[in-house]
């Protein structure tokens, strides 16, 4: 059965042709054109990505964004923003959007970008054995996905959880963002903030003391390092 796709967009242009490349790459895709018709097809028939623009009618893209993060199925969010946004760009990541595509963008980009999205939310990343990562009341077990903090299981976006889980792989070994951005993004180039907002979500969730981390520290100069407690 096809994966479902759903396409936020009030530019009729733009929705068009988003639209037809996903379905040419195989996707079920619905479109709506503001943020309330949004939160009602989810409310119908949950879909296993949302393409959100950040520009909408009725409610914007940020707000709709808050507000399927208060979904407990985790949908996987694209988010699509004006190139300038950068303030927006920012504030949507740390809503919890999983990826974003800067206007104008190419729609061969958006496909790669949803598909390296869905896959990642369907498990493991191919050629990734899975693992369950320990560390002080903290564990992450890779295979379905599950993240708990001395027991208490943690909602994680999906760049959220493969960022922990890479660094959590990879202990007391410092990584530059660019670095975090080819090995967990899988993108070659792009916005670094994108790094240090995830980190910031991360410490808030699994740091008794977000502003004084203990086990995701920030190497200066370089980037950031998992520090297990046994250092």
């Amino acid at each position: 059965m096809a994966q479902r796709v759903l396409v936020v967009d009030d530019d009729r242009t733009v929705a068009d042709v988003v639209c037809r490349y996903l379905e040419h790459a195989g996707y079920e895709v619905e479109h709506v054109g503001d943020g309330a018709a949004a939160l009602a097809a989810v409310a119908r028939r949950p879909p296993h990505l949302v393409v959100l623009d950040l520009m909408l009618p009725v409610l914007d893209g940020l707000e709709v964004c808050r507000r399927l993060r208060e979904r407990p199925d985790g949908v996987p969010i694209v988010m699509l923003t004006a190139r300038g946004d950068e303030a927006d760009r920012i504030l949507g990541l740390q809503l919890g959007a999983d990826d974003y595509l800067g206007k104008p963008f190419s729609p061969r980009e958006l496909v790669l970008r949803v598909r390296s999205v869905l896959r990642r939310s369907g498990g493991e990343p191919a050629g990734v054995p899975a693992q369950v990562l320990t560390d002080d009341g903290l564990e992450v077990e890779t295979g379905p996905r599950v993240a708990r903090l001395h027991g208490r299981e943690l909602t994680l976006t999906l760049r959220e959880f493969d960022l922990l889980a890479h660094l959590m792989r990879h202990p007391a070994r410092a990584f530059r963002r660019a670095e975090l951005l080819d090995r967990v993004w899988g993108w070659s180039f792009g916005d670094q903030s994108t790094v240090t907002v995830h980190v910031r979500r991360l410490r808030e969730k699994i740091e008794a003391d977000p502003a004084n981390p203990r086990r995701i520290v920030t190497v200066w100069g370089v980037g950031y390092r998992y520090e297990p407690a046994d250092a």
